[in-house]
This record gives structure tokens, C-alpha cells and sequence, in this order.
């Protein structure tokens, strides 16, 4: 088992709690290290765990957990624990793992998992669906897919996600939420595989060649993994190919290095919206 055998990996570094008397990680938290990447890997294949459960009706329940010792890690390390989805039965789902230190494997491991019914705990047949993500993922595969739309086509699927971020986690009014910018603007809902929404965004009608980007939303549960990406460069796409000129956008503070990263830059002091600190930043073509 080598690192080129895996296309997902969780890295980590080892704690000064996770020591042993011998000053190498206690033999059970690789499980757990284990356990935290797989909580990775559901993200990296946009299938948020809890709610995918519920959607179909199921859950994952562990039958085997196996591990193979090669050489030990200690505190400070930076590991890499790459998991792999190796097999699906008709109820069974087969991981492989691989714990490295650079490119030296230090634990090799294998989990089973079984999906069930969570009330009987009887076994079920995977669903298609999640089967298809899972393989497909590791055929390198888009875990999800963009559509840009009229507010009449999306609103459906954005303004829940819209709800639950702005209003519900940050507070904004409801009443601040939706204005009459949304029926003119176009709209960009990513789902993934399951047809979940799980990031949107607008783009406002340009104003002299300026046009505005705005509520930028992720679903909690899949932020740092690259979907606001999809959603921003959709947008910006469409900007240039209708001529526009340049964009702005509102970003709250603790946004600005993500918009950074996809080329704006920053301009004016710090304002508030809906009693959030924001700061503008414009990108031009």
C-alpha cells in the first residue's frame, strides 16, 4: 500500500495526549484518526452524513474494523490518513486506509461497513445513489453540479439554504433577507449527487459595466471544501461572458481571504450590514 493509492487524505498532527508511557500514539487512537478522515471523506464527496442518512432512510453501521501496525507516529507529527472505497456488496461497503508519515505507511487498516435499517438494525441494499457517489468519486468523478438560473427556476432550492445560513446561523432579518434584487438577478445552485443543494449565490444586473455578486451561502456541514469556489467562478464566468466590465461584492470579514483567493482585492474601510462587519472588494477584467 502506497500514497498514489489513494485520491482522498485527511491530514492531521499528532497531540501530546494521544502519547503512551512508550512516547509513540496509543495503538487505539488510529482508529479514531480512522473514524475523523471518514467524517472528511463524506465531505469531499458532498454527501453531509446525517442528512444523507435521513434522506435515505438508512445508516452505516461498523461490522469490522482491522489494523495492521508497521511503525509508530509521535507527538508533532503530521500524518495523512487516506481512506479509499475498495468494494460495495449488496449491504456492505469496504474502506481501505492507509496512515502515513510522509510517504512511509505507518498503519494499514481495512473497515466494513453494513447499511441497515436504524430502527430493526436489519440490513438493507445500498442505494443506488450513494453507491454511484461513492465509485464514482473514486473515479474522480464531479461530486456536484452547477446550474445558473432565473429566481422563478432556483428559488426553490436556494432560498431555504439562503434561510438557514443568513437567518438562521447569523442572525439577519428575515425581512433584510429578500429584496427585490432576486427576480433580476441570476441565480447559481450547486447540488450534489443526491440533488441536495448545498452552496448558492447571485449576480445582480451590471451598472455601467459593474455588476454585484452576493449571498454567497454553504451548508454548514460542507464549508472548506471547495463548493463556494464552484459557486463564485460560475458567477464570475457568466459576468464576463455578458460583457461585463468588473464585480463587487460585499464580503463579511471573515470571507475576505476566501474572495482573495479568487482574485479580488479589497478597497474602503470596514462597514457593517445587517450587524456584520463586511469590507468591499471588486475584481475587474
Amino acid at each position: 500500500m502506497k500514497r498514489p493509492d489513494f485520491r482522498f487524505f485527511h491530514p492531521l498532527r499528532v497531540r501530546w495526549v494521544e502519547e503512551d508511557l512508550q512516547k509513540i500514539v496509543f495503538n487505539g487512537h488510529y482508529l479514531m484518526y480512522l473514524d475523523t478522515a471518514m467524517g472528511d471523506y463524506w465531505r469531499a464527496i458532498a454527501l453531509p452524513y446525517q442528512d444523507t442518512m435521513q434522506d435515505l432512510g438508512g445508516d452505516l453501521y461498523v461490522v469490522k474494523s482491522v489494523l495492521e501496525y508497521k511503525a509508530s507516529a509521535e507527538y508533532d507529527d503530521l500524518l495523512h490518513v487516506g481512506l479509499r472505497c475498495a468494494r460495495i456488496g449488496t449491504s456492505s461497503i469496504q474502506f481501505e486506509a492507509g496512515i502515513f508519515r510522509g510517504t512511509e505507511l505507518l498503519v494499514q487498516g481495512e473497515l466494513v461497513y453494513v447499511y441497515a435499517n436504524p430502527v430493526t438494525k436489519t440490513s438493507l441494499p445500498v442505494p443506488q445513489a450513494l453507491r454511484d457517489t461513492m465509485l464514482g468519486f473514486e473515479q474522480a468523478e464531479p461530486m456536484s453540479h452547477l446550474t445558473l438560473g432565473r429566481w422563478d427556476e432556483l428559488s426553490a432550492e436556494a432560498a431555504p439554504l439562503r434561510h438557514q445560513v443568513f437567518v438562521q446561523e447569523q442572525g439577519v432579518p428575515h425581512d433584510m433577507e429578500w429584496d427585490e434584487f432576486d427576480p433580476l438577478s441570476l441565480h447559481a445552485v450547486l447540488r450534489n449527487r443526491l440533488g441536495r443543494t448545498i452552496a448558492t449565490g447571485r449576480l445582480l444586473p451590471a451598472v455601467a459595466g459593474v455588476a454585484k455578486i452576493g449571498r454567497m451561502a454553504v451548508w454548514r456541514q460542507m464549508r472548506g471544501q471547495g463548493f463556494g469556489d464552484l459557486v463564485l467562478l460560475g458567477l464570475v464566468q457568466a459576468a464576463k461572458e455578458r460583457g461585463d466590465q468588473a464585480i463587487v461584492l460585499h464580503a463579511q470579514c471573515s470571507a475576505e481571504r476566501f474572495y482573495a483567493r479568487q482574485g479580488f482585492r479589497s478597497q474602503g474601510p470596514v462597514f457593517q450590514e445587517a450587524g456584520i462587519d463586511h469590507v468591499e472588494m471588486v475584481m475587474a477584467f
